[in-house]
């Protein structure tokens, strides 16, 4: 049975590692949330789906919360807020916010897989805080909701993505022509995948600490 069919905007599942804690979107995420965007717009966009006309407004958010909890009721994905957290203190409360990690179209049966899309804001790029976010999503998804495969795809030319999934072990499996629809035009992506049985063999980060609640 899917856990997490009742979910209703609290605070479970957490995924917490040294630096970093991970647990769902909530409404009173919004103003720390659209902070976090508008600071980082320039250096978002061109990675992104087109923002549209109110990107940033607490409508939108509120929607874009409701489809979070709607997918996380039928079983299909479930997205996080990413948050810098007191090194070192397993149960410390988040400090501020620095990205999202979404994971999509997750499905069972003869497939057991699931896509994952992710964003850092440009205040926390380059500290290694997606890297920890991404091992310990992989661990959740994995360990928790006992999926085989983790799959991931970007952009040719975002070469820090490439080079975090590579880090993190996901194999380069194919090119997609026109894969996405991004910053309002269709785009080839690079395909990635990540197996549970490589993963656990060669995990590069130690183990994240996971509450499903």
């Amino acid at each position: 049975m899917w856990p997490f069919a009742s979910m209703d905007g609290g605070d479970r599942p957490r995924i917490v590692t040294p630096r970093v804690l991970m647990r769902p979107a909530r409404l009173v995420d919004y103003r720390e949330w659209a902070e976090v965007r508008e600071a980082s717009r320039d250096f978002l966009e061109r990675w992104e789906p087109s923002w549209g006309n109110d990107p940033l407004s607490r409508a939108a958010y509120r929607r874009r919360v409701g489809h979070y909890r709607m997918i996380a009721r039928r079983g299909m994905g479930l997205a996080f807020h990413i948050f810098v957290r007191d090194v070192g203190n397993v149960r410390s409360e988040a400090l501020s916010l620095a990205g999202g990690l979404t994971l999509n179209n997750i499905r069972y049966g003869v497939v057991q897989s699931c896509n994952v899309g992710y964003w850092i804001g440009e205040h926390a790029a380059r500290k290694g805080y997606m890297t920890e976010a991404l091992a310990g999503a992989a661990d959740f998804v994995f360990d928790t909701l006992g999926l085989h495969r983790l799959e991931a795809a970007c952009l040719p030319e975002n070469h820090r993505s490439i080079g975090l999934l590579e880090k993190l072990g996901f194999e380069s499996e194919g090119y997609a022509r026109e894969y996405l629809l991004i910053d309002g035009r269709w785009t080839d992506h690079r395909l990635f995948g990540l197996i549970a049985t490589d993963w656990r063999r060669r995990r590069p980060l130690p183990p994240a600490v996971i509450d499903a609640g």
